[in-house]
């Protein structure tokens, strides 16, 4: 496998990995915090999860780009065109995902859980840890999902990364590009590689919710 292929692929996997671990973090916290609560501005929340849901990737990425510009208010970081730009980027466009898949996982508990489990003394950390146990294959599904909507964004990654060979180029960035140059042959290497990566990730996660199901049933 040529050297470049493997910077790329290494480059994809972090930074797919990474977004998607964010984003599981924020969107579970978020989704949860949605399910279980009734203050005022919930529903403004709730539409915004399911705006960010069907926001183009390329609008997502072009609104992100503007914020770390040089000239923009997050400018003086430094984001742009980097790494860590097009982490946040992924973060941002998967993290609503993540967090409806866990709403609609919270709501779909017997609504009389959290009830017996105050009256049992748990308090709000440990009923969310109990919840979040109890509706664990779908959290799972959830990150699951996070990862398949990073590791295949392709417009926000060219715009906040710029697709710079050896710098911000993702196995999307690096396929679109070869198409456009009429390099089918590469751009084909490239896809396979990200298939192969896509199924290795989430054939791990299969495993792991079905070693839960397992574990389950006994």
């Amino acid at each position: 496998m040529a050297p470049d292929f493997t910077e790329v692929l290494a480059r994809s996997a972090l930074v797919s990995l990474t977004a998607t671990a964010i984003a599981s973090l924020i969107g579970i916290t978020l989704g949860t915090a949605l399910a279980l609560t009734r203050v005022g501005g919930r529903r403004i929340l709730i539409a915004a999860v399911n705006t960010g849901m069907a926001i183009p990737t390329v609008v997502a990425g072009l609104a992100i780009a503007l914020l770390l510009w040089r000239t923009g208010p997050l400018g003086g970081l430094g984001l742009i065109y980097t790494v860590r730009g097009m982490i946040i980027a992924q973060t941002v466009i998967a993290t609503p995902l993540i967090a409806a898949i866990t709403m609609a996982a919270i709501r779909m508990l017997p609504p009389e859980l959290p009830e017996q489990l105050r009256l049992l003394g748990a308090n709000r950390v440990q009923l969310v840890l109990r919840l979040w146990l109890e509706a664990r294959m779908s959290l799972l599904a959830a990150a699951m999902a996070g990862f398949g909507t990073a590791v295949s964004e392709v417009g926000a990654a060219t715009i906040v990364g710029g697709n710079i060979h050896g710098h911000t180029q993702l196995m999307t960035t690096a396929i679109v590009e070869s198409v456009g140059r009429g390099e089918f042959g590469v751009a084909i290497g490239y896809g396979a590689i990200l298939l192969a990566l896509a199924f290795a990730i989430n054939g791990l996660l299969v495993s792991v919710q079905r070693t839960g199901a397992a574990w389950e049933r006994n």
